[in-house]
């Protein structure tokens, strides 16, 4: 599923919508709560072009979740050898996005409870944890299991995330305290991963 394409240029407008619209659907209802008829009524297809571009609901949930995947990872690159930084601009994604955690969020409820949340996000990794590797041997990051020191920061980056069970930031929040939240992150991060 992952290697489809929209055939054309005009097809990949299209593409485009549905991807969009499927990505909210499933944001706010979930994979079981999701309608193909609100997806394909939002991005103004029918279901057998949905059909014939993404396959099956499973495999539309799929190219939703790896999409946002990669724009995160796209718009919040890490930089191994400055982790305080590459938390605080997962933070920020996070704020502009809550859409991508949501998403992640209901993958993990309804679709895989144990191990990794994907195979995408499990490919998407290997560059992070590579990265993670050299720092380490050059020694800027902390030693340990590079995977551990991923999810610490990325968990620590969620802190303020929807999926926090203690208070979810959101973007119409007094700027001095993003502002306040990401100097708080980047020294605890710091203190973290600091040899």
């Amino acid at each position: 599923m992952a290697d489809r394409k929209p055939p054309t240029a005009r097809g990949a407008a299209t593409w485009d919508r549905i991807l969009a619209a499927a990505t909210a659907e499933f944001a706010e209802h979930g994979f079981s709560g999701a309608r193909i008829e609100r997806i394909t009524s939002t991005a103004r297809t029918n279901k057998a072009q949905l059909y014939g571009y993404f396959g099956t609901k499973d495999e539309l949930f799929d190219a939703v979740l790896a999409a946002s995947f990669r724009q995160i990872t796209d718009l919040a690159t890490i930089d191994a050898n400055d982790l305080p930084d590459w938390a605080v601009r997962l933070y920020d994604e996070y704020l502009a996005r809550p859409d991508i955690i949501r998403l992640a969020t209901w993958s993990r409820l309804e679709r895989s409870p144990r191990g990794h949340l994907s195979a995408e996000a499990e490919r998407q990794d290997q560059e992070k944890l590579a990265a993670i590797a050299a720092a380490q041997e050059a020694g800027a990051v902390v030693p340990g299991e590079p995977f551990d020191v991923m999810a610490m920061v990325i968990g620590m980056s969620m802190a303020w995330s929807p999926v926090s069970n203690v208070y979810a930031a959101h973007s119409g929040e007094d700027p001095a305290e993003h502002r306040r939240r990401r100097e708080f992150l980047r020294e605890a991060v710091r203190r973290a991963v600091t040899p």
